[in-house]
């Protein structure tokens, strides 16, 4: 087994690193396939809406791209010596299944222009996990944790 399952409810950084990579190609080839056959586009977003739908629900240890980092990759790899939490990754790729799930929309209704810049967006944000290690969802977590706490905390006062 892999060093990715190891440590409750944190992950091997490089496996996050590896799912963006292969996510990028993925949407690399969405955008391409949008410029000959819109059709082929939309199944193949679907198909990501799908894998980002499944990171979100079951986490990175269980995501589909995850599983085979922790198959093929990991075990090539020296030890971890760094993890990130879960929970930021998790909301990542929620926000990645917004975004394909609205370029889903725009395929199949027939507005390739909106289908190709959503997934312009989620590709913007996979590169710049995957090149530069920076997960936009993970920085927008912490704010929304944030925000949700400090709202849930402010109840009405009784008199």
């Amino acid at each position: 087994m892999s060093s990715i399952t190891t440590i409750p409810d944190r992950v091997d950084i490089r496996g996050p690193r590896f799912v963006a990579w292969v996510t990028t190609a993925v949407l690399v080839l969405v955008l391409l396939l949008a410029a000959v056959s819109p059709v082929a586009a939309g199944v193949l977003i679907a198909v990501q809406t799908v894998v980002f739908a499944l990171g979100a629900w079951l986490g990175p240890k269980r995501h589909p791209y995850g599983l085979a980092y922790a198959a093929l990759v990991a075990p090539r790899l020296g030890p971890v010596t760094e993890t990130e939490p879960t929970a930021p990754l998790r909301f990542a790729q929620l926000l990645g299944f917004a975004f394909a799930a609205v370029s889903l929309l725009g395929f199949a209704l027939g507005a390739s222009a909106v289908g190709a810049v959503f997934a312009g967006f989620a590709l913007f944000a996979a590169f710049l996990n995957a090149a530069f290690g920076i997960c936009l969802g993970c920085k927008l977590y912490p704010l929304l944790t944030r925000l949700r706490s400090n709202t849930t905390s402010e109840s009405p006062v009784s008199n």
